[in-house]
């Protein structure tokens, strides 16, 4: 059964930094490119950032550019989305997502992606 689980979610201060990983089961990421994506009460679930199934290539949204990072270590069949910088607009829900594709490339739109996990809360407050 393939799954995947998101951990690192929490309570953080405007300013802090949060990791959040994203382990796969039930199938090998190699071939898979995996995207970040986030949806705030009352909001579109929105990209935040992906990443190629070789990990070459990554996107990030303007909103999170130079403060989130999205790494991969498909050794350990997982994916990381470092964030630094919180702030309170951050606060959302926040869900990986795989996309069998093996060509260099990435996309951050949630319709193309075919599985997800259940999501890791994020909360950005003091």
């Amino acid at each position: 059964q393939l799954q995947l689980v998101e951990s690192g979610g929490g309570l953080v201060q405007p300013g802090g930094s949060l990791r959040l990983s994203c382990a796969a089961s039930g199938f090998t990421l190699d071939y898979y490119a995996i995207g970040w994506f986030r949806q705030a009460p009352g909001k579109e679930r929105e990209g935040v950032s992906c990443i190629s199934a070789r990990g070459g290539i990554s996107n990030s949204a303007d909103s999170v550019k130079d403060r989130f990072t999205i790494s991969r270590d498909n050794a350990k069949n997982t994916v990381y989305l470092q964030m630094n910088s919180l702030k309170p607009e951050d606060t959302a829900i926040y869900y990986c997502a795989a996309r069998r594709a093996v060509q260099a490339m990435c996309v951050m739109e949630p319709t193309r992606y075919g599985y997800w996990g259940q999501g890791t809360q994020v909360t950005v407050s003091s």
